[in-house]
């Protein structure tokens, strides 16, 4: 009997991708196996290996129901998410209706993006910023437009730049950074009453993002201490920084109550797993060992910055957990003199600048004697 044969590839055409998704690349920082990892804004230091255990001993439990679906509404997570924000920046502390929680504030971005963008609609950035905003509108049938932050190396934005390009384009949603990612600046709080009520003019959202808010400076104030004012306001935090849960994906908003119920029409089913709740709840719960190296982080920033500067760099005023500074010659041949030297940095923002993730001492240390050798002054 003959064998069967071989099996043969179908000949007719892929399906078109839809309009705007054609040949474009996945968002990806490289994953590389480096002694020194200072690409991503992770933070260095984990979880010791008692609090491992007892995260560890939550998921268990939480695997004993994994037959089940987990809880839709997670509220118990975002009243402890609540309870958090009112310690760490001094506010009542926000109801759970008031706080919304999915995976990562990349979800939480997209969610907002689909329940108050789309077709027709309008949202508004200042560049240089973190680069998914535009993927978040891309993605939503939702039209992205920039405008300028202020000259290099502050890269400030002010009441005045905010307000009118709001008026020059009346957009749906403004996104404002505080601290920006890639540059590291805070923002003025005039800057978010300003914008919020501007847009209330036309019935807009505001969002702020704050994905790196516990890294900001003494005295630098956070967003949430507005809401109570402005209803049309959106807070945006994220676990993956501050409490060093970059892998267990959990970030959060804070708002109105109705902005809330209208992010929970568009949210997938079931999007936030058990076993992601149980951790980070299990991490509000062990919160003073997970956020004790902030002010190390802190610290270790400032001296960057400072040694940065020492060297004659352009540096940002940072109060994230980063540094962005300009090379001295092309910034592509210094990254890639870096890497060889087992340090991984990013080369993102305007032409000619890095951004260097605060890590340890000694990865500070690696970094600092790799770039004498990869950009010489």
């Amino acid at each position: 009997m003959p064998a069967n044969p071989a099996p043969t590839l179908g000949t007719s055409a892929l399906p078109a991708p839809r309009e705007g998704i054609a040949g474009a690349a996945p968002y990806g920082a490289p994953q590389l196996a480096v002694e020194h990892a200072l690409n991503v804004n992770e933070n260095p230091y984990g979880p010791s290996a008692e609090l491992a255990a007892a995260i560890g001993r939550a998921a268990a439990d939480a695997a004993v129901g994994l037959n089940r679906y987990p809880d839709r509404e997670a509220l118990d997570l975002r009243r402890e998410l609540g309870e958090y924000l009112a310690a760490e920046s001094g506010i009542p502390a926000p109801a759970a209706e008031s706080v919304w929680a999915a995976n990562g504030s990349n979800e939480v971005m997209h969610q907002l993006l689909l329940a108050y963008g789309g077709p027709g609609r309008t949202a508004l950035g200042f560049t240089p910023h973190y680069s998914m905003y535009p993927e978040y509108a891309r993605d939503t049938y939702t039209s992205w437009v920039t405008a300028e932050r202020g000259p290099a190396p502050d890269f400030a934005l002010g009441v005045e730049a905010v307000t009118a390009a709001i008026a020059a384009h009346r957009p749906d949603i403004v996104v404002l950074t505080s601290p920006n990612n890639p540059t590291g600046t805070a923002l003025d709080l005039e800057v978010v009453e300003a914008a919020a009520e501007q847009l209330a003019g036309h019935r807009g959202l505001l969002v702020v993002d704050e994905a790196y808010g516990e890294f900001r400076r003494d005295g630098v104030p956070s967003a949430l201490t507005l809401l109570p004012a402005h209803r049309n306001l959106v807070v945006a935090r994220t676990m993956s920084k501050a409490f060093a849960l970059a892998g267990a994906r959990l970030g959060y908003l804070v708002a109105d109550p109705a902005i809330v119920d209208t992010v929970r029409v568009v949210r997938l089913p079931y999007h936030l797993s058990a076993v992601t709740q149980a951790v980070a709840r299990t991490a509000l719960a062990h919160r003073e060992e997970l956020l004790g190296k902030v002010a190390l982080l802190r610290t270790e920033r400032d001296a960057l910055a400072a040694h940065l500067a020492d060297r004659g760099h352009d540096v940002a005023p940072s109060d994230a957990n980063f540094v962005l500074f300009r090379a001295f010659s092309d910034r592509d041949v210094v990254f890639r003199a870096l890497l060889e030297r087992g340090v991984l940095i990013r080369a993102v923002g305007p032409a000619g600048w890095l951004r260097v993730s605060v890590g340890t001492s000694e990865d500070n240390t690696a970094f600092r004697t790799a770039l004498e050798e990869a950009d010489p002054r």
